[in-house]
């Protein structure tokens, strides 16, 4: 297949499968000779967070001059987001050469009645460990694509495993509370493999601590084995001490804002150090290089100056948060121009409860052309009188500027797929942003 039959290869696939279980992903492996045994990995999932810091653990081991593979979820633009090789997207030939490789692994697995035909995200994951085997890389860095236990990314068993936090996503998938969300992402806790974890209170500990010990894995607790404490902070990047015990105490500069990207970050580090007992290419220099080095798109991301336009993908209440902390933090007490889209499947009340004040203007959207993606008739509705539905992203986003003037804060939020859409539209009219 070339790149464009590989794309449409994809598109035909279904997003889940009939069964849940690993039948499927583990078939396809096996006829592709595992190539996710033959690798080194870190794992990382977590409700939010986690391609912050699997983006930030990927910088550290490339400033450590190591060839190492990331492999993310959703993609903004385009699939070859998902797959990177030393901060570099994999190239349109290279995609269509392993996806193409999948799909013959793919149909000969389900014409012998292995299992069931694969997903896309399936044959996505076996593309991005077929290529990171065959490139030959140090590390390969894996986010989760949901949840942990039953995700197509849990057959690895890395050097380190990662659970940023728990919070209320994906609850028709995962579970409907804190407990069982806790349960599936510590699903990816491996025998004697440490963990790294932000994870707080009780109910989302609890699951995670009791699998760790059954598994004797050791377990790193932010805000017990180790905590960030800020110096500096502004939409350019921000200044903290990471304190890891009383022997450990170092200053870090970041380009990402944000309160919660501290914490992230020092998740980050410390995941890296545990890398670092196993390879000592991994100092202290690298440490601090890789995360001054670190920037993750659509998150918090700052796209223009007067007016701001900012870009966010939180989709969730703890996510929505997080953005209304910073947007309060960096621009206190200025009314902000929303541009919002969501899906349909997410928690949108608590999103808007959380995250739009009554004095902000807010410009509703369908996040996506997908089946999922909520009608901006309704997303105006639950706003209330201080939103406008609008037919179109284009519209929606003229209007922002316009309320905002030259002074002001423009905000496209509520999902990924609508920051991609974004991203899009401007790549197809540069104008828009002169």
């Amino acid at each position: 297949m070339n790149y464009t039959e590989s794309l449409a290869y994809l598109d035909s696939l279904g997003k889940f499968g009939i069964k849940l279980g690993m039948e499927r992903i583990e078939g396809l492996l096996r006829e592709l000779g595992n190539p996710e045994q033959k690798i080194k990995t870190v794992h990382v999932t977590g409700t939010n967070g986690k391609g912050s810091v699997t983006s930030m653990i990927t910088s550290i081991l490339l400033a450590a001059n190591l060839k190492v593979g990331k492999f993310t979820s959703p993609h903004l633009v385009k699939y070859n987001e998902r797959i990177n090789l030393n901060g570099k997207d994999i190239s349109d030939e290279d995609f269509a050469m392993a996806i193409t490789a999948v799909k013959v692994a793919a149909d000969s697995v389900v014409k012998k009645g292995v299992c069931e035909q694969p997903t896309q995200f399936e044959i996505l994951t076996a593309a991005a460990f077929l290529y990171f085997y065959l490139q030959k890389v140090d590390y390969a860095v894996i986010e989760v694509g949901m949840g942990g236990l039953w995700d197509s990314t849990n057959v690895i068993t890395p050097v380190v495993s990662v659970i940023t936090n728990v919070a209320l996503d994906h609850t028709d998938r995962c579970g409907k509370t804190l407990e069982r969300i806790a349960m599936q992402k510590a699903g990816i806790i491996k025998e004697k493999v440490p963990l790294v974890t932000a994870a707080e209170g009780n109910e989302a500990l609890g699951p995670i601590v009791s699998l760790a010990m059954f598994k004797e894995a050791p377990v790193y607790l932010y805000g017990k084995a180790f905590h960030g404490t800020e110096v500096k902070s502004s939409m350019e990047g921000q200044a903290f001490t990471l304190h890891a015990g009383d022997f450990y105490h170092s200053d870090y500069e970041i380009k990402l804002p944000g309160e919660h990207q501290i914490k992230n970050t020092s998740v980050a580090i410390v995941a890296a150090k545990l890398v670092s007992k196993q390879d000592d290419r991994i100092n202290e220099l690298a440490l601090h290089v890789g995360v001054a080095n670190t920037v993750w798109p659509g998150r918090l991301e700052r796209i223009h100056k007067n007016p701001d336009i900012i870009l966010d993908g939180a989709h969730n209440p703890d996510g929505a948060k997080a953005l209304r902390n910073a947007l309060d933090k960096y621009y206190p007490g200025k009314q902000v121009q929303f541009v919002f889209g969501m899906m349909g499947d997410k928690d949108m009340s608590g999103v808007i409860k959380t995250l739009i004040n009554q004095d902000d203007v807010v410009y509703t959207v369908r996040a996506d052309e997908g089946a999922r993606a909520a009608e901006a008739a309704d997303l105006a509705k639950l706003v209330g009188s201080n939103a406008v539905a609008e037919t179109n992203l284009a519209t929606a986003y003229d209007a922002a500027i316009r309320g905002a003037g030259t002074d002001g804060v423009v905000c496209v939020c509520g999902s990924l797929y609508l920051v991609g859409e974004f991203k899009k539209m401007l790549l197809a009219d540069k104008c828009r942003m002169n």
